[in-house]
C-alpha cells in the first residue's frame, strides 16, 4: 500500500497519543515533581521493601514523586537555595493515596507482624503507633502537599547525617532531640530552616516531615494511585 501524507500523519498520532497514555492524567493542580525540578534526588520508599512495613504499599504503582503544583513551587526554590551550598533535597514520600494509609492501618493491627521492628520502631509497641501519632487513619500526604525529605551532598551523593533514619519511630526522631551530634544538629537545623523559609511547617516528632502552609486542598484526601 502506498502511504500518503494523510497516512504518515495518522500514524505520528497515534505514537504520540500512546506516549500520553504511559502517565497518568493528575487532578487538577497535582504534577510530577521531577518534571519541574529536573535535579531533584528520590528515594521512594514505599515503592519497594526498604520500608518500616517490610513489602510494597498499595497505591505505590511506580516510582513516581506527585505534589500539588502549589507545594511543588514552593520546593522547587528550596532546592535552588540549597545548590548554591552544593546541595539538594531528597525526597522519600509525596503525595500518598488513602489506599495506602489503609494498607498501613491494616498492617498496624496485625501485631504479630514485626517484621521490622528493630530497623524502624524497637522502642515502641506496635500496638501504641497509632496512639502515639507515628501512623495516623489520615495523612496529610493525601492532601497533596505534604512531603518527606533530607538532605544530599551533590558532590559527593551522600545523605547528610540526620542522627536518625527516616521513618524511624521515636524520640530519636523528634524535631526536638537535642541528644545529638553537633553536626547532626546542624544538619537538621538547616533542613528546618530551610523548608520554614519557603513556607513549609514541620511536624515535630519527625525530622523529615513538611506540609505546605496554606495549602490547596486543605480538607480533600485523594486517592488516585502513584503511577
Amino acid at each position: 500500500m502506498k502511504l500518503t501524507y494523510t497516512h504518515i500523519i495518522l500514524f505520528f498520532t497515534l505514537v504520540v497519543l500512546t506516549l500520553k497514555t504511559t502517565a497518568q492524567d493528575l487532578p487538577k493542580g497535582f504534577v510530577y515533581v521531577d518534571e519541574l525540578i529536573p535535579n531533584i534526588a528520590l528515594d521512594l520508599r514505599y515503592t519497594s521493601f526498604n520500608n518500616f512495613v517490610g513489602q510494597p504499599i498499595e497505591g505505590y504503582q511506580k516510582a513516581r514523586c506527585i505534589l500539588s503544583l502549589k507545594a511543588t513551587e514552593a520546593l522547587k526554590k528550596a532546592q535552588i537555595s540549597l545548590n548554591k551550598k552544593d546541595l539538594g533535597l531528597l525526597i522519600y514520600d509525596s503525595y500518598r493515596p488513602q489506599q495506602a494509609v489503609n494498607h498501613f492501618m491494616r498492617w498496624a493491627k496485625n501485631t504479630n507482624d514485626t517484621l521490622m521492628k528493630q530497623h524502624y520502631y524497637p522502642g515502641v509497641k506496635k500496638k501504641n503507633l497509632f496512639k502515639e501519632q507515628y501512623i495516623a487513619t489520615r495523612s496529610g500526604h493525601s492532601r497533596g502537599s505534604t512531603i518527606d525529605v533530607t538532605l544530599i551532598n551533590l558532590k559527593t551523593g551522600i545523605v547528610l547525617d540526620m542522627g536518625s533514619p527516616f521513618d524511624f519511630f521515636g524520640p530519636e526522631s523528634w524535631v526536638s532531640n537535642r541528644n545529638l551530634t553537633a553536626i547532626q544538629i546542624a544538619n537538621r537545623q538547616l533542613l528546618q530552616s530551610t523548608m520554614k523559609q519557603f513556607n513549609f511547617r514541620n511536624y515535630p516528632k519527625e525530622w523529615w516531615h513538611f506540609t505546605l502552609c496554606w495549602e490547596p486542598f486543605p480538607k480533600t484526601y485523594f486517592d488516585f494511585p502513584v503511577n
